[in-house]
Parts: structure tokens; C-alpha cells; sequence
């Protein structure tokens, strides 16, 4: 099988749904932008030495898989893995358990004490970039509230992580001005 189709060639390409659409539309930039936090979370995940943050940054990764591909269908109902109230669940329970084993501070802190954490935030940041295209997307198309709550969940959990595997918090600090 070759890897070019030359389908796309005049800036089209195909849907899951076969439906062919422009490749900067809406509905290509949103599942564009979650395959690129997909791809960041890869890179993030061989930075990572706690095998359990590996194995959920690997689930998170397949479930990508599934987000992306419900937004490269027109139909919803022609794709058949979609995101469910049980996968932001799951979301969730992560979030409470790693921000639970975690001081709790009221500062900013500047990301990346260490390669995995500053990946991982590299790929929060992508995730609320993702987030704001399906956002838009949802504003001329119809997207799951599921899927866009989903996703908003995934940035919270990538924070957590990552503040968990930061090895030295440093906080910004403003300076204060005199009046």
C-alpha cells in the first residue's frame, strides 16, 4: 500500500464518513490538533519512569484514537467508538487521585522542573488548543458535549500528572509596584 493517494493533492481530503471536505476546514483542524496531542503524549510518555503514568498516558492515547476519529465523521452514527460519561468518568478519578498526592499551592508555577514534566505540559498546552478548535467546530457543526467535556477533563488530568512529576516547583513571582 502506498502512503499517497494524490486524493488530496487540490487540498481536499476524505472523512471516515468518505464525505470530502477542505483540509483546513473546522471539522480537520479539530481532529488534526487532537492527533498532534496524541503524538505529544507519545513523546511525553518516553520521558516518564512511574510505570502507572505510562500505562494512563497509553490508554489516554488509544482513547485519542477514538475522539479524533468521531470528529472525522459528519455522521456520528457511522463511527462506532465514541467517548462516553464512563471515559470522563474515568478522567476524573485520576485527576482526584494525583492531585491528592500533591501539595496544594495558590501560585502559578513555571512548568518543566524535568524532561516529563515539561513535556506533559507541552501537551496540556496543545489539549486546550484542541479543546478551543472543537469548541469552534461545535459552533457550525454538531460535536458529542460528551467528547468536548472529555477533552476538557484531559487537559485538567495532563496538569495533574504533570505537577506530580515536577521535581522542583518554581513559582512566578510578581513584583510589586509602588503608587
Amino acid at each position: 500500500m502506498k502512503i499517497y493517494t494524490k486524493t488530496g493533492d487540490k487540498g481536499q481530503t476524505s472523512l471516515y464518513d468518505s464525505t470530502r471536505v477542505d483540509k483546513d476546514s473546522l471539522r480537520v483542524e479539530s481532529y488534526g490538533t487532537v492527533d498532534e496531542l496524541n503524538s505529544s503524549i507519545g513523546f511525553a510518555r518516553n520521558f516518564v519512569e512511574d510505570i502507572d503514568i505510562v500505562e494512563i498516558l497509553y490508554n489516554i492515547q488509544r482513547e485519542l484514537f477514538d475522539v479524533a476519529g468521531e470528529l472525522a465523521t459528519k455522521d456520528r452514527e457511522k463511527f462506532p467508538e465514541k467517548i462516553h460519561e464512563d471515559h470522563v468518568g474515568s478522567l476524573e478519578k485520576i485527576i482526584d487521585t494525583y492531585l491528592e498526592k500533591i501539595d496544594k499551592i495558590d501560585k502559578f508555577i513555571i512548568p518543566g522542573s524535568n524532561k516529563a514534566s515539561a513535556a506533559l505540559h507541552v501537551a496540556r498546552t496543545i489539549c486546550r488548543r484542541a479543546e478551543r478548535r472543537i469548541l469552534t467546530l461545535s459552533r457550525h457543526e454538531a460535536v458529542s458535549d460528551i467528547l468536548i467535556k472529555y477533552v476538557n477533563r484531559l487537559s485538567d488530568v495532563i496538569y495533574a500528572l504533570a505537577r506530580y512529576l515536577e521535581s522542583e516547583l518554581k513559582y512566578v513571582e510578581f513584583k510589586k509596584t509602588s503608587q
